[in-house]
């Protein structure tokens, strides 16, 4: 089970000096978050004044203001009200420029190639009854409130479990003890043991699929 804690991320200053940006996580992995060699990429960025966007040209983009109360994002001369949790998807080769009109904001975004992949942000609210499981291809951001998240089962066939015990094997692990997640911190998808997160607040959820012909 993976965590990318939030506090051990480091932050890159804009080109523009409109803000910083930490990197979570991209493919193939970057050694700069600003590099843009990358065919997709995740990230958390706080936005301290007005300004113009960096281009991505080739690329598609998913904002998600996930705090403060607004962004103002005029895309190629339309002017777009972004609320806090409401994903907005855009043109990275567009124009862009925000403005702050209720102060300073942090958001999420996701960037990915098109033609090769496709993002999407969901945003979920956690329970305390029932475990959010995060899947192969996503990742999981802690937004708001408390929660900890666990590995499951190992998972393997009726048959494979019965071939393990005939050859003296262990028998597929027990869930692992729950890890405290804070705020911002990104869990890692997988369906081998595949992460389970329980809790009360909020949740981004990111997909990332690969596009085929």
């Amino acid at each position: 089970m993976e965590i990318i804690r939030f506090a051990e991320l480091r932050s890159e200053p804009w080109r523009n000096g409109g803000g910083v940006t930490r990197e979570l996580a991209s493919h193939p992995k970057a050694a700069s978050a600003q590099d843009g060699v990358w065919d997709w990429r995740v990230s958390i960025a706080d936005v301290s004044k007005a300004g113009d966007f960096s281009a991505f040209p080739g690329m598609e983009r998913v904002l998600t203001v996930i705090d403060g109360e607004l962004l103002l994002l005029t895309v190629d001369g339309a002017e777009h009200p972004l609320e806090k949790y409401r994903p907005f998807r855009f043109s990275g080769e567009a124009a862009a420029h925000g403005a702050l009109p209720t102060g300073d904001i942090r958001d999420l975004n996701v960037i990915t190639r098109t033609g090769s992949f496709k993002g999407f942000t969901s945003i979920i609210e956690l329970s305390k009854k029932r475990a959010h499981p995060v899947f192969e291809g996503q990742l999981a951001v802690l937004l708001q409130g408390q929660a900890a998240v666990s590995a499951g089962n190992l998972s393997v066939s009726a048959e494979a479990a019965t071939a393990a015990e005939a050859d003296g094997d262990e028998p597929a692990a027990a869930p692992t003890e729950p890890e405290a997640l804070n705020r911002y911190d990104a869990v890692v998808g997988s369906d081998n043991r595949t992460p389970e997160i329980l809790g009360r607040g909020f949740l981004a959820v990111v997909s990332i699929d690969r596009v085929t012909a």
